[in-house]
């Protein structure tokens, strides 16, 4: 993994993450109420499949990409 591609990631969750905050702020509002009426338990369960889903996305594109 090159440098380029590391600020290539970065840049393109900033522009996800964007977009979010630019199309839909009230959205975001309720979803962060949602958040905090939640179990931590939830939350941290929420968070290990996000990170297990994006760590398979990666594991795929570095299958496909060589």
């Amino acid at each position: 993994m090159t440098l380029q591609t590391i600020v290539l990631a970065i840049g393109l969750v900033m522009i996800f993450e964007g977009l979010v905050f630019a199309l839909a702020p009230r959205r975001i509002e309720e979803i962060l109420r949602m958040l905090t009426d939640m179990p931590v338990e939830a939350r941290r369960m929420i968070g290990m499949v996000a990170l297990a889903l994006g760590a398979g996305v990666v594991t795929v594109s570095g299958m496909i990409g060589g």
